[in-house]
């Protein structure tokens, strides 16, 4: 009996409008050529957050369905305004601390499981501090064994970032009383960026196994980078035309220790003049086609302004 490959699950980050809601997500994942997707409950940047309007999340729901995209792949992405990190004012702290409450109580409302979240910034506290204190503050998010699980994303270490190492990042589970409720995210451009060369992607899986744990990876972030290793930068590129490389992206997303994994561009959108007017477009069309045929396109840029004029 032949057994069947296990089916790539590839998307990236789409939009959540008030008017559209999930469904208005799952239409333009869908129109990527995408199987999963990540969005933002609201704009990353504020608390302005709207009321979930159940209809359009029954309705994206069974265009999920109809379209084979497994909900349990599909993520949630923290705003970045959380800080949970720096404790130095405990108002901006206890804010971080409820906002991200928030939004895993409307993740679970879109029936979303997971929520990527940037561990936090130290501001001058130094690390170990820093890491104390986004312990605590899971401890009092994650109140009870039930809930969406949180992803903790590896960072770049642009700044004072914590969770820039494997270790840091495992320092902040074992705290954690809810272990099963904390997860992570690996971002590619963020672990080039922080030092570990995706030249040698399997000694980084290694790494990470004897670290955390293979089975604590619950997503992957497949973004190239503008920066050379270890440059704590943090500029995200177009898939394959970064220091990263085509070939070195395509281990990750094809490797068979991360099979089952939800893989999610987060690429620069592409520049392009139509009109006189200055526009900017996703490129995540093209990039999917890519990845799903294992060939690099150098056309790619020319590719996604010709498709928008």
């Amino acid at each position: 009996m032949v057994m069947e490959m296990e089916e790539l699950i590839i998307g990236s980050h789409v939009s959540y409008t008030n008017n559209d809601g999930l469904l208005g997500s799952v239409k333009e994942a869908l129109s990527y050529g995408a199987n999963t997707f990540m969005f933002y409950t609201g704009a990353p940047q504020n608390t302005i957050r709207s009321a979930i309007d159940k209809d359009l999340t029954l309705k994206a729901h069974k265009l999920m369905k109809e379209k084979g995209i497994d909900i349990k792949n599909v993520i949630v992405h923290a705003p970045y305004i959380i800080n949970l990190a720096n404790n130095k004012d405990l108002d901006k702290f206890n804010f971080s601390i409820n906002f991200l409450k928030q939004e895993l109580k409307r993740s679970e409302e879109l029936g979303i499981n997971k929520v990527v979240l940037h561990p936090g910034s130290h501001v001058g506290l130094g690390t170990d501090t820093g890491i104390q204190n986004i312990i605590t503050a899971l401890n009092e998010v994650l109140d009870s064994e039930e809930g969406p699980v949180i992803c903790l994303e590896t960072m770049a270490g642009k700044g004072t970032e914590v969770g820039t190492t494997f270790e840091e990042i495992k320092e902040i589970i074992d705290g954690v009383k809810y272990q099963n409720r904390v997860m992570v995210c690996l971002d590619t451009c963020h672990i080039n960026d922080a030092g570990y060369d995706l030249n040698n992607f399997d000694k980084i899986l290694t790494e990470f196994d004897e670290v955390i744990g293979l089975d604590k990876i619950a997503c992957v972030h497949i973004n190239d980078s503008k920066n050379v290793t270890a440059s704590h930068k943090d500029r995200h590129e177009n898939f394959g035309l970064g220091n990263i490389g085509f070939d070195n992206l395509i281990k990750v997303v094809y490797h068979d220790k991360l099979k089952g994994i939800p893989k999610i561009l987060e690429t620069p959108y592409i520049s392009s003049e139509a009109g006189g007017i200055d526009r900017t477009y996703p490129p995540y069309k093209q990039e999917i086609a890519m990845i799903k045929a294992k060939k690099m396109n150098p056309q790619l840029l020319e590719e996604v302004r010709a498709y928008f004029k």
